[in-house]
């Protein structure tokens, strides 16, 4: 028998601007949701001024589920779209 961990695949992206970058990624870090991370803060220069606008990406982490099946084939086929299986292994 196979096992596995499947959780949902969403992405959520944030932009705000601000002079100080440490501060713009705290706010980013604060409006995270409950189960997702923050994954990548890209700034980039305002034309005028010293602004700064930084895009963060957020993915969600949380919703784990256990599946189980004979073979991968049966795994697999358990995994719904915009899921994805993260790990496998085998018991007795």
């Amino acid at each position: 028998m196979l096992h596995g961990l499947i959780r949902p695949v969403e992405a959520h992206s944030v932009t705000l601007k601000g002079e100080d970058l440490a501060e713009v990624r705290a706010q980013l870090t604060a409006q995270a949701p409950a189960g997702w991370d923050l994954v990548s803060a890209m700034a980039t220069m305002e034309k005028a001024g010293s602004m700064r606008s930084v895009e963060g990406k957020f993915l969600r982490r949380d919703g784990i589920r256990e599946i189980e099946g004979d073979d991968m084939a049966a795994l697999e086929s358990q995994v719904p779209e915009g899921w994805q299986l993260l790990s496998v292994w085998r018991t007795s």
